[in-house]
């Protein structure tokens, strides 16, 4: 070990001993640019500078990392894809351990299995398993972490008939805050897989996930149809029907939103605020077809719906989705969508302060119902719709957007109910959490992180502190 490795760097923390016995790379600030791209996220809300980014490769990495971190004090965030809505994923001063190294994945196809580290993100995963026709549920953009999404909840276009990502968590292995290497599975500590499956990143760090994988593709119908927005009452009523009574097969919803300046749009609607509906059928594509014809009764302005890829339906949203905007989320799940919300939704959508910001309706139901509510740390079950605010913006007066973005949630309250996944959502207080998982599953996860986080060294996520 030389002079230069046992010095200090600017933040006066000695990173020799993290280098020593580290097989991936350690960046702090004297690192220049490859530390300044290292430490960005997705949200450019929160532009953090750690005091020292340590890129696992392995899990040994993992366990070597959190004990220089336990070693020396500094908090820790953990982070998978980057795609922390509420800035999970990076830190101020801290260790950011960034495992997208961490990139290994074993799909077993015929028992329909796949193996995955934590730093891979779902257009990975998915080509992956899509060259077996097989696929398990998925984020909804290409560039999200399996890692968060799936220890959060797991919402994806597959939900309704496959149930959510943690639903399909089978096992994992896991990092404790001691630094030791556990199995969580049915057969061995069940109780943590249990909180794994919509707890977040609270119990440990995990460094291999094991999902269920379902038929799926690679052929698909679906896609996208456009309205102006003066036909969003008529849309939304025909769509909220339409989904209502659909097979469990059909995935869909609403997105109030500003037209893109593409070609497919015309230009008299580029830039304008549209309706867009968006849905797919996951089985044969001529059933498909069928399947989703009634939607076309309504004539669009911009038909973009036929055969597809399910490939091509996964990433029908990163072209609105770049990183590096400022994003502030709120939603909430929805029993019903009765006429009164629909209209209060259009009108919150009207206020929108950004042109990339969205208003999203979704529907849920199916699968995701299916199971039951104390199966997992994720409730909500009986939820047949939700909303997503998306209040996305590049410059300007952040409180202008998240004032829209909580005037939209407030206005829409009175039709919603407790249970929604805290991975879409910005100002997670304990409030909030509580609320989210109710008193019991509450409880039984303090308990949970009492054993496997007494210290709470895992406090950067949607934090649940040790049962007393």
């Amino acid at each position: 070990m030389n002079e230069q490795t046992l010095s200090p760097n600017r933040s006066g923390l000695v990173v020799g001993p993290l280098r020593a016995d580290f097989g991936g790379q350690v960046l702090t600030a004297e690192d220049g640019e490859a530390y300044n791209g290292a430490r960005m996220a997705f949200n450019a809300m929160f532009d953090r500078r750690p005091a020292v980014i340590a890129r696992a490769t392995c899990t040994a990495d993992v366990v070597h990392a959190l004990g220089f971190a336990r070693a020396t004090g500094l908090p820790v965030a953990v982070r998978g894809g980057g795609h922390s809505v509420a800035g999970y994923s990076t830190i101020e001063g801290g260790l950011l351990l960034d495992l997208g190294p961490m990139k290994a994945i074993d799909v077993d196809p015929e028992a329909r299995l796949v193996r995955v580290q934590p730093g891979v993100v779902w257009g990975e995963l998915d080509r992956a398993t899509q060259q077996h026709g097989l696929a398990t549920t998925g984020g909804r953009m290409t560039t999200t972490g399996v890692a968060g999404f799936t220890l959060g909840s797991g919402s994806g276009w597959l939900e309704r008939l496959y149930g959510s990502a943690c639903d399909n968590l089978l096992s994992a292995e896991v990092v404790t805050a001691a630094g030791t290497v556990v199995t969580a599975s049915e057969s061995e500590n069940p109780d943590l897989l249990w909180g794994l499956r919509g707890g977040g990143g609270n119990f440990g760090i995990v460094t291999e996930f094991t999902l269920r994988l379902h038929p799926v593709g690679p052929g698909a119908y679906g896609g996208l149809l456009m309205y102006p927005r003066s036909q969003a009452p008529e849309v939304l009523r025909h769509v909220r029907d339409f989904l209502q009574s659909a097979p469990r097969e059909v995935c869909g919803g609403v997105l109030c939103m500003f037209a893109p300046p593409a070609p497919f749009v015309p230009p008299a609607l580029q830039g304008a605020p549209i309706v867009t509906v968006l849905a797919a059928y996951w089985g044969d594509v001529e059933t498909g077809a069928d399947a989703l014809a009634p939607l076309k009764r309504l004539p669009p302005a911009v038909d973009l719906m036929g055969p597809t890829t399910y490939l091509d339906i996964q990433a029908i949203t990163d072209p609105g989705n770049p990183p590096g905007r400022r994003n502030y989320w709120r939603s909430e799940l929805l029993p019903d969508a009765p006429d009164e919300l629909l209209d209060a939704f259009i009108a919150c959508a009207a206020e929108a302060t950004s042109p990339a910001s969205t208003l999203i309706l979704g529907r849920l139901g199916g699968a995701f119902g299916d199971v039951p509510e104390d199966a997992t740390a994720l409730g909500g079950r009986a939820a047949q719709w939700l909303f997503h605010c998306y209040a996305v913006w590049t410059k300007g007066d952040d409180r202008r957007h998240i004032a829209w973005a909580r005037a939209t949630e407030e206005a829409l309250l009175p039709w919603t109910m407790t249970g929604m996944a805290l991975n879409f959502m910005n100002d997670i207080d304990d409030t909030r959490v509580r609320a989210t998982f109710g008193p019991e599953k509450y409880q039984r996860l303090r308990d949970l992180k009492r054993r496997w986080d007494p210290d709470n060294v895992f406090a950067m996520n949607q934090n649940i502190p040790p049962g007393s």
